[in-house]
């Protein structure tokens, strides 16, 4: 069983709230948070990390504010949470140059490496369990391997979601392409509120100076 939402989760947004109508430039810590996947392939296994970048904006009351920024070729929303300002964005491009949206968007926000977040599929996971994880090698991800060509490091944390690998002989690249099935459809949404809860809480963690995780280091969670 998925465990249910957090009740600080509902003080968490309320607060939340109250920062959304103020400048955005105003909030202290930037932090850029990309959702890697196939620009307009929403629903595929491989796009789950775009699904997530939904289900946070949706939580922050932002999902309505997505606009076009031409300079990343990207979607993009921003929004204040306590110390944080947040960058949401989808890179309107195919999942193998993604790193030329996200560096483009580092550019023009004025972003480290140190300051970005990347959310996407993961394989070796199975549906339901995620990880955080600083810095690292792709591990096959090309998402993952074009911001690293892209950022020039591979400095950035990771929110890695599980979506499983394929069953028999089935091909990975057919498999991360196709849709959730509807066992799996079960159980998403809470996956999707659980992994925007996840990194909610480590952004903000970060953000106070209270998260020190080290080059390498990794969280696991496995929603019960």
């Amino acid at each position: 069983m998925l465990r249910p939402l957090p009740k600080r989760l509902g003080r968490f947004l309320s607060r939340t709230m109250s920062h959304r109508e103020a400048d955005p430039r105003a909030a202290g810590k930037r932090v850029l948070v990309a959702g890697l996947g196939n620009y307009g392939l929403q629903g595929t296994r491989h796009n789950v990390g775009m699904a997530v970048l939904n289900q946070l904006a949706q939580k922050l009351n932002v999902a309505d504010q997505w606009k076009a920024d031409r300079r990343c070729c990207a979607d993009v929303t921003i929004t204040n949470v306590e110390e944080a300002e947040l960058v949401l964005m989808k890179p309107r491009r195919l999942m193998n140059i993604n790193g030329l949206s996200v560096a483009s968007a580092a550019e023009t926000y004025d972003l480290g490496v140190e300051d970005i977040y990347l959310v996407h599929d993961d394989l070796d996971k199975p549906l339901g369990k995620m990880a955080i994880k600083l810095g690292g090698s792709a591990r096959g991800h090309n998402g993952v391997r074009s911001c690293i060509s892209s950022l020039h490091s591979d400095g950035m944390v990771r929110l890695r979601v599980g979506i499983g690998r394929p069953v028999g002989e089935a091909l990975v690249e057919r498999y991360v392409l196709g849709r959730f099935t509807s066992a799996e459809h079960e159980v998403l949404q809470r996956v999707l509120e659980q992994a925007a809860d996840l990194l909610l809480e480590h952004i903000l963690q970060r953000s106070s100076g209270k998260d020190h995780m080290p080059p390498g280091g990794k969280r696991d969670r496995t929603p019960h």
